[in-house]
C-alpha cells in the first residue's frame, strides 16, 4: 500500500489545509458535521484531500461508499451501482465518489441525474479541471462547488513526519531541513511529498538522510503543468497581467515557470499577443523587437531561448501601455457581426460603369495625395455607421502626438 494510502487521516481533526473549506464554523465542515450530504464537487489539484475528505464524510454520514474513476469506469460499473440502489445495501442511500469527473462523456454523467434527483445516489465528484467547463450543466446545478487549495509546506510538514516515522526512522535521523525542502518541492501536493518520502526511505535505508538527497528527490515537484489543462491558461493569464501590470519580477517567474515546462511555443507566442494588445501603439516598435527575441529564441532553443525572451518580457513591463488599437478591432467586429457590414460608399468602389438608373453617374472617387497635407475630407464608411468611431487616441506621448497631426492635416487647429 502506498505510504499516502497508510497515513490517509481518517477524521477532520487529522485533516490537513483546507481550512477555509473545513475549519471551525466554515461551511463544509458545519455540513459534514450535521451528517446530511448534499450533492458536492471537489474541485483543485491532486494530492489536496479530495478524495480524503469524501472518506472522512463517508464515514459521517453512515453511507455505504462506492468509487468510481472517470479514466476508467464504465457504463457497466456505473449500472452496477444504480443496481445497488434496490437493494438493502442501498437502503438510505450511496454516496458515490467519482474521481476524475472530466472524463466522464456527458451520456455517462446524464446516466447518474435521475438518482441524484431522487436522492438514490448521493454524489461526490472530483476534479482537477474547472467543473464548469466540464462538468454537465445539469449535474453542476444540483451540487455545490468547492475549491481544493494546495497545501503550505506548513500545513504538509506534520504528514511528512508520519510517514518518515511509519517508514522506520527516528525523530533524530530527519531534520528540519530535510523536512522544508520536501514541504517546499512538492507544490502543495501531499501525496508527491509521501511519494518523496518513500523514495527518501528506499535509498538512505533507515539511515540519516541527507539534505542533497531530498533535494534531488523532490526538486521537481512543484512544476504543475498541463498543457490541455487549466494551469496551462492559468499561466499564460499570470504571464499576460503581469506585463499588462508593469511587473518585471512577476512576468519572469511565470515565464521561468513556462520555460521550466518546456512550453517555449506558448511563451513566445503570448509575448507576441501581449506586445500588440497591451504595448500597441504607445510603443509600436515593441512588437518588432519582441518578434526578433522570439526568432533568436525559437533558433536557440532551450536553455539559450530564456535570454532573449527575458530580454523581450523585460522590455514590454517597462514600456508606457496601451490598448486602443485592441479595443479598436473589437468595436469594429462586433458591429460587422452585428450585421453592420452596409454596401460600400459608391467612390470606393472598384469599378466605372454607372447603370441607367443612376443619377449622379460617376465614382466621384478623392484622391488624397492631390490634396494639402495628403488629406481630403471625403466618406469611407457605409452609410449605416458613417459616423462610427473606433478608435480614441490613447493617452500616451506617440498617440497624443499622432493626434496632434490627425487635427493639424484636417485643420482643426
Amino acid at each position: 500500500m502506498p505510504l499516502a494510502d497508510k497515513i490517509r487521516p481518517k477524521s477532520l481533526s487529522d485533516f490537513a489545509g483546507q481550512q477555509h473549506l473545513v475549519g471551525e464554523g466554515r461551511i463544509l465542515r458545519r455540513i459534514i458535521e450535521s451528517g446530511k450530504i448534499p450533492n458536492l464537487i471537489f474541485y483543485g489539484a491532486s494530492g489536496t484531500g479530495k478524495t480524503t475528505l469524501a472518506n472522512i464524510i463517508a464515514e459521517n454520514a453512515n453511507m455505504p461508499l462506492r468509487k468510481l474513476n472517470g479514466t476508467s469506469a464504465s457504463t457497466a460499473d456505473i449500472k452496477q451501482i444504480i443496481a445497488e440502489t434496490n437493494t438493502l445495501m442501498g437502503y438510505g442511500g450511496i454516496l458515490l465518489y467519482l474521481d476524475e469527473i472530466q472524463y466522464f462523456n456527458k451520456k455517462q454523467q446524464q446516466s447518474l441525474l435521475e438518482f441524484i434527483e431522487n436522492g438514490d445516489i448521493t454524489l461526490i465528484a472530483a476534479t482537477t479541471e474547472n467543473p464548469y467547463f466540464y462538468v454537465y450543466g445539469a449535474i453542476l446545478s444540483r451540487s455545490t462547488v468547492f475549491e481544493f487549495k494546495p497545501l503550505t509546506p506548513d500545513e504538509i510538514h506534520p504528514a511528512i513526519r508520519r510517514g518518515f516515522e511509519l517508514s522506520g526512522f527516528n525523530k533524530s535521523d530527519i531534520s528540519d531541513e530535510v523536512i522544508s525542502i520536501i514541504a517546499q518541492g512538492t507544490g502543495g501536493d501531499v501525496r508527491k511529498a509521501l511519494n518523496a518520502v518513500e523514495l527518501c526511505a528506499l535509498t538512505c535505508n533507515n539511515g540519516e538522510i541527507a539534505a542533497e538527497v531530498a533535494l534531488e528527490l523532490s526538486q521537481k515537484a512543484a512544476i504543475k503543468y498541463d498543457r490541455q489543462g487549466d494551469a496551462h491558461y492559468d499561466i499564460l493569464s499570470a504571464f499576460q497581467k503581469s506585463i499588462r501590470g508593469s511587473d518585471e519580477n512577476a512576468a519572469l517567474h511565470y515565464l521561468a515557470r513556462l520555460l521550466t515546462a518546456g512550453d517555449l511555443p506558448s511563451a513566445c507566442r503570448r509575448l507576441l499577443v501581449t506586445a500588440a494588445e497591451d504595448i500597441g501603439l504607445a510603443f509600436p516598435n515593441a512588437i518588432a523587437i519582441v518578434k526578433a527575441c522570439v526568432d533568436s529564441a525559437l533558433q536557440l532553443g532551450l536553455p539559450e531561448a530564456r535570454i532573449p525572451l527575458a530580454e523581450a518580457v523585460i522590455l514590454l513591463c517597462t514600456s508606457p501601455k496601451s490598448n486602443s488599437a485592441y479595443l479598436a478591432i473589437d468595436k469594429a467586429i462586433a458591429d460587422v457581426e452585428a450585421g453592420l457590414a452596409g454596401d460600400f460608399p459608391r467612390q470606393l468602389q472598384n469599378k466605372h460603369f454607372d447603370g441607367a438608373d443612376v443619377k449622379n453617374k460617376g465614382q466621384h472617387y478623392l484622391y488624397p495625395h492631390n490634396y494639402p497635407n495628403h488629406y481630403v475630407e471625403q466618406q469611407y464608411l457605409p452609410d449605416e455607421i458613417k459616423d462610427r468611431v473606433y478608435y480614441e487616441f490613447g493617452d500616451n506621448k506617440l498617440e497624443q502626438a499622432a493626434r496632434e497631426y490627425r487635427e493639424k492635416v484636417r485643420d482643426r487647429k
